[in-house]
């Protein structure tokens, strides 16, 4: 970043012409694939959207005779310290494309955080603090790495160029974007109509993630469905700075444990990517069999005939249990070892098909006079979200203390140390004083 004196009190900021090397010194490219149509359609497969594909392919044919590789940006803001497997639908595509021999960014978005992206969201998000993005920030690539090659990933943090700025620069900035364009977005427009707030740093998000596009020089750039209106103010902001528009390749939201819910920590219906072995194969094992081609469709590295053979078999008769055991040591492996993925089967098939009690298991202390209510205990051990969830699993006979069904909803347990469990994965040593 080159910053030239200041004048009338405003610096003038100069946007960076030559991007620090991302990859250390040794590491050796790879070479750009040549056959363009082949890496189209390769870089196509799974993904919701690619704009625009005409313009992309004269990337890939120009990449491919001139041997330079196009810049593919992907940018995350820290809002939370894991990195989970919904976000590797999008880590596994940037990986594709490293392989094929282009220049992967992994941008972190420690100043967009400070506003906090909203996208998808219908009320306001608390902006994180400086001290909060960069502790989370401190794990963020370290995760990414288990997917993307850590010797050929350029990182960056978007508060480079963001933050020297200034008022002045930002006003700029503003001024190359309208109020209506960004009203557009679905989720304020929405807000709009149910009279709900919308803070002005809220409208500054899609400007500054759009500006990363103009600072990193971007050919293309990855994202969710969710992110799309995001990617396109980058093209937008590219044509304002005299640089040739990036494309946008979106992938789909991967839902949650739930089945509905895009995956996310705040909805809790997530699996990180440094999970323990055992409760990552366990909630693989947990999602419905229909869920379950979803995840094969996205998260698997199997191509696309050894899926269409699994479903053959499905149809045939095999259970689906065991496909799905496949792709949970498929992940296991990934993310940990083969080693650990037969550990974890084997303590599966142990602690939830024969019904042993697993050796380790969160324990609690809870005050409880003389007696707590089994609802209460459920929602404290964290084996419930909320007491109404604690009831609907005993009306629905998913609870047991120390092996034995619990039916009645206002049992009060007494003093005493008890094996609390909840479904087939849920289990919590519980004292009661």
């Amino acid at each position: 970043m080159r910053v030239l004196p200041a004048r009338n009190g405003c610096a003038t900021v100069i946007m960076p012409t030559e991007p620090k090397p991302a990859a250390p010194p040794g590491a050796v490219p790879l070479p750009i694939s040549s056959r363009t149509d082949e890496a189209l359609a390769r870089i196509k497969r799974g993904s919701a959207e690619l704009l625009v594909e005409s313009e992309f392919a004269q990337k890939l044919e120009r990449a491919a005779v001139t041997g330079t590789p196009l810049r593919c940006k992907l940018g995350l803001d820290p809002t939370a310290p894991d990195i989970h497997i919904g976000h590797t639908v999008v880590l596994n595509k940037l990986r594709q494309l490293q392989d094929l021999g282009h220049t992967v960014i992994f941008l972190i978005g420690d100043f967009t955080s400070m506003i906090g992206d909203p996208s998808g969201r219908n009320t306001t998000r608390p902006p994180l603090t400086r001290e909060q993005i960069e502790s989370n920030a401190q794990t963020y690539f370290e995760q990414a790495a288990l997917v993307l090659d850590r010797e050929r990933t350029e990182i960056r943090y978007n508060s480079e160029w963001s933050e020297p700025l200034g008022a002045a620069g930002l006003i700029k900035l503003a001024a190359r974007y309208t109020l209506a364009r960004l009203l557009e977005r679905d989720d304020f427009a929405k807000r709009m109509q149910e009279n709900a707030p919308i803070a002005m740093h809220e409208l500054l998000y899609p400007l500054m993630q759009g500006y990363d596009s103009v600072a990193l020089k971007s050919d293309l750039e990855l994202g969710g469905t969710d992110q799309k209106f995001n990617l396109l103010v980058g093209r937008e902001l590219q044509r304002h700075y005299g640089q040739e528009p990036q494309c946008i390749l979106t992938m789909p939201l991967l839902e949650g444990l739930d089945g509905v819910e895009k995956m996310s920590k705040s909805k809790n219906n997530y699996i990180g990517i440094t999970e323990k072995p055992s409760e990552m194969f366990g909630k693989v094992m947990s999602i419905s069999d229909e869920q379950m081609w979803r995840w094969y469709g996205l998260v698997s590295q199997r191509d696309a005939d050894e899926i269409t053979a699994l479903k053959r078999q499905a149809a045939d008769g095999r259970n689906p249990r065991d496909i799905k055991v496949l792709l949970a040591k498929e992940l296991v492996t990934r993310f940990h070892s083969a080693r650990e993925a037969e550990l974890a089967d084997f303590d599966f098939m142990a602690r939830f098909r024969a019904g042993a009690i697993p050796d380790e298991m969160p324990a609690f202390t809870l005050a409880g006079g003389d007696g707590l209510g089994i609802a209460a205990l459920l929602k404290q051990a964290q084996l419930a979200p909320s007491t109404s969830e604690a009831i609907r699993n005993i009306e629905q006979g998913g609870v047991k203390i120390d092996g034995e069904k619990v039916g009645d909803r206002t049992l009060l347990v007494k003093p005493g140390t008890y094996v609390v469990q909840v479904g087939k994965r849920k289990w919590a040593r519980v004292t009661v004083v």
